[in-house]
């Protein structure tokens, strides 16, 4: 995925910028199947490397959410307005129709450094039955750079995302829950420099605030770059800290206290454009972005298939699943 980067790694302190990339191959959507990823998969897993059964991750299959990410990287690039990004687009869209959700797509132009740009932001909408929306979230482009396919950076969030969906869309809870994915997070420069990043999300929360819809937002939860291995999530340096605290319980909870770290970092998101607008919202990222860090292929033609851990997948689906629950219940 594209993380606009201020990284401030407390250990380090370092600090990163960037942007994102695409192109295209494939038939359009076709419903995934574990069966028909199992030998992509065996070659992207390592000893320990797989993922659980699902019915120890709460019901989440880390298995089809990595066939779901071998699947966008088989596009190969998308970057925004590309040819393969639009059978990503479908592909979503018709993975969400076979789930039973209900599909809403805001389709619009966006002024950019290269051009204007058609995008599209697409959510699934699960009624509840109490005002209030829960926000689940991912972008799903890539960095506009040759050959690159974001299997990590864009394609690993989307993966667990679509996951969570399956899971979600047959259930109703006390409040509405929106699972979002994002177009234009990456800047089309390569460079990250505003206004040129962020262009779904910005979309979206300046819909929201326009017709009052925003005020409704209960939590919103981005997952960015969480197909690492080993996986380090450190708490995001200017996330809502109630809503870091729910999180990192519920994963100290499940076992995952060597996965969500105490450490903290900070990094520019998605989560950002609620956050501007006093919207209570968390990103949820692995990002060492720097040599020796975990995520070294970073904005690289390395961010391939092999980089991603369905284990790691499942984890993150793990904690989001029940993260939801808690927050379904206040």
């Amino acid at each position: 995925m594209s993380l606009r980067a201020r990284l401030v790694t407390l250990a380090l302190g370092v600090a990163a910028v960037a942007g994102c990339g695409a192109k295209a191959d494939g038939d359009g959507a076709a419903p995934v199947s574990t069966a028909a990823a199992s030998t992509q998969q065996a070659g992207a897993e390592r000893a320990g490397d797989e993922a659980p059964p699902a019915e120890q991750t709460g019901g989440f299959d880390g298995k089809r959410a990595f066939a779901h990410v071998a699947r966008q990287v088989g596009f190969g690039p998308r970057p925004s307005g590309s040819a393969a990004i639009g059978q990503l687009q479908e592909y979503i869209q018709s993975e969400l129709t076979s789930y039973g959700c209900k599909v809403d797509v805001d389709s619009f132009s966006a002024d950019t450094p290269a051009a204007r740009l058609p995008m599209k932001n697409i959510v699934a909408k699960i009624p509840g039955d109490r005002p209030g929306i829960i926000i689940l979230a991912t972008h799903y482009d890539t960095k506009r750079i040759e050959n690159f396919v974001g299997a990590d950076d864009g394609a690993s969030s989307t993966g667990v995302m679509l996951e969570m969906a399956r899971l979600l869309c047959p259930k109703r809870g006390n409040y509405t829950v929106w699972i979002t994915f994002f177009d234009g997070e990456e800047a089309v420069n390569f460079n990250w420099k505003d206004p040129d990043n962020r262009y779904g999300s910005k979309q979206m929360a300046a819909k929201m605030a326009m017709s009052g819809e925003i005020k409704k937002i209960k939590a919103f939860l981005l997952a960015d770059i969480v197909g690492t291995r080993p996986l380090r999530f450190k708490r995001e340096a200017d996330s809502t800290k109630w809503l870091v605290d729910l999180v990192w319980g519920v994963a100290d909870k499940l076992g995952y206290n060597n996965v969500f770290l105490k450490e903290s970092s900070g990094a520019t998101d998605d989560h950002d454009s609620f956050l501007n607008r006093n919207v209570p919202a968390l990103d949820v990222i692995d990002f060492e972005a720097y040599p020796g860090g975990n995520l070294y292929y970073w904005h690289t033609t390395q961010d391939t298939l092999d980089k991603i851990s369905p284990k790691s997948l499942a984890i993150t689906g793990h904690v989001f699943l029940e993260s939801v629950k808690q927050l379904q219940a206040k």
